[in-house]
């Protein structure tokens, strides 16, 4: 029998983090998995300082164990079928979890933390959790339609097949487990000096051949997942325009949008693409990263 691996989401009684902990649980029940809540603190490195006589625990021990306590009381409020355990790590927040990635169908976090200054646009853990993390990382944003799900419909954003093909299976998983249409957008640019002369076709238009090409992608990247999940509608899209703008305007109509990352062995730091750092920062529904090695 294989052993599920659960949904592990980052929590640290924030707002951001009770979103996540809302939208964890729901997805939770969507596929039968398990889910971990996480809560990372560095309170143990001092609690040498407390004398071993006093009676006192520390504040950040005390303040951890009330947070991961009412995240799992939240949870089992939203839905008590789903198996829950949780979690209180002694590192890092944006370490805690990516070690956590190691054992989890997918991490999720909220789109800031507790602490995190008001302006910024993606808090630094989730940043880092999903440049960095070897299984899917799902950071939960957007506005009240599209954290309700009520859009029914999922976003692709269709990369090269080279490097997209675990979005797509992830994607068309996602829109399956939601009975949802999956709408698969590939983008496609025309030079503005190209002319007829530069495309295999002499007579056909260079901006025709462009389509035709994104098209062929697309189909390219969709046929073997699309093998496995024969039953989801796909709507195959193909749009002029820079993918990053074309991504966040459609993830309006979307409840979750999805797009591959380069994992590269050997590879330090932040491994996040221009499209998933734009989408993170200001999509309209959650986002959904996942990385394929290459």
């Amino acid at each position: 029998m294989t052993l599920e691996l659960p949904l592990v989401v980052g929590v640290d009684g924030s707002d951001g983090s009770l979103a996540a902990v809302d939208w964890a649980v729901d997805e939770a029940a969507r596929h039968g998995l398990p889910l971990r809540l996480v809560y990372a603190s560095l309170w143990e490195r001092y609690e040498g300082m407390v004398p071993s006589y006093s009676p006192q625990r520390p504040a950040e021990q005390v303040m951890a164990e009330h947070i991961v306590a009412s995240a799992a009381e939240r949870a089992r409020r939203r839905n008590p079928e789903v198996k829950l355990s949780t979690d209180i790590v002694p590192a890092a927040a944006a370490d805690a979890l990516l070690d956590a990635g190691d054992n989890a169908t997918a991490l999720i976090t909220g789109s800031r933390g507790r602490g995190e200054l008001a302006g910024l646009l993606l808090g630094s853990v989730g940043l880092a959790v999903a440049a960095r993390a070897h299984c899917p990382v799902v950071v939960v944003r957007g506005d009240r339609p599209g954290l309700a799900g009520t859009h029914r419909r999922v976003l692709l954003g269709a990369g090269d097949p080279a490097t997209s093909e675990d979005a797509t299976r992830f994607a068309l998983r996602e829109a399956e487990a939601r009975g949802c249409p999956l709408d698969a957008v590939r983008t496609w640019r025309c030079p503005a000096y190209e002319t007829a002369a530069d495309v295999p076709a002499l007579a056909e238009p260079p901006a025709r051949h462009h389509e035709e090409e994104a098209r062929t992608r697309l189909d390219e990247l969709l046929r073997g997942p699309l093998a496995d999940h024969p039953g989801v509608q796909v709507d195959r899209t193909t749009v002029e325009g820079p993918a990053r703008k074309v991504l966040v305007h459609r993830s309006a109509a979307a409840d979750l949008v999805v797009v591959g990352a380069r994992r590269r062995h050997g590879h330090v730091g932040l491994q996040l693409g221009r499209i998933a750092h734009t989408l993170l920062h200001h999509a309209q529904c959650p986002v959904a990263v996942v990385p394929q090695r290459v």
